[in-house]
């Protein structure tokens, strides 16, 4: 599914004489690694077969999608929007978990370094790899940037395709209704819609979520 009419949405202090900007944050589709529930961040695991057969096109045409570095990220967007453009940004990688990648959760229960991260929040820093302050940090400061300039381009929708944690950073600094971090968990092949406004952008850096969207035949996936 997925909201259709692009430029139906009218605002007084909206854009383009008062058409909304859209912005789509879509989660790639599944891999083995989410069917296992394995920490994947820098690692550049595919696709399954499962999970690219379950992903459908999507129901609007971008000039260009803004793409996570990684292969996961890069199909899904080949998938949903096959005739877009492809445009990497290295900050959307997702955040890198270190020495807990390629293991479950199940793998780790007696790790004393992963039960001390997960009982402090997920927030510390991961051995060898990244906290979340300074991920959700790079991801955000990538944003902007793209915000502002499909705004000044005039264009009706910016499109990234990435990963959970990059949708969660984004959400939880700029969506409103404002919710934590965990509470924007996206599913594989969807994510969220949301809506750009001058006003409440230049007030606050805020956009308003509009509705959540999944690009999978089956709806709902793990």
């Amino acid at each position: 599914g997925g909201y259709g009419g692009a430029g139906v949405l009218r605002h007084p202090g909206g854009h383009q004489g008062g058409t909304l900007m859209k912005i789509y944050l879509l989660r790639h589709g599944k891999t083995a690694y989410n069917a296992e529930h394995r920490y994947q961040g820098h690692r550049d695991i595919p696709l399954s077969v499962e999970g690219e057969a379950e992903l459908i096109r999507a129901d609007l045409d971008p000039a260009v999608v803004y793409v996570s570095p990684l292969r996961r990220a890069r199909r899904t967007a080949e998938r949903l929007f096959p005739d877009a453009g492809q445009s990497v940004v290295e900050a959307f990688i997702e955040m890198d978990f270190g020495a807990f990648e390629g293991r479950s959760y199940l793998e780790m229960e007696n790790d004393r370094d992963y039960r001390a991260w997960v009982e402090g929040g997920c927030n510390g820093r991961c051995p060898g790899g990244e906290d979340r302050p300074e991920f959700c940090r790079r991801v955000c400061a990538a944003f902007v940037p793209l915000v502002e300039q499909t705004v000044g381009q005039g264009l009706p929708e910016l499109v990234i395709v990435a990963h959970g944690g990059v949708l969660m950073a984004l959400m939880e600094q700029f969506a409103l209704p404002e919710r934590g971090y965990f509470d924007w968990e996206a599913p594989n092949g969807g994510g969220y819609v949301l809506v750009w406004e001058t006003g409440l952008w230049q007030s606050s850096r805020k956009l308003r979520l509009l509705e959540s969207v999944q690009y999978t035949k089956g709806g709902v996936s793990c």
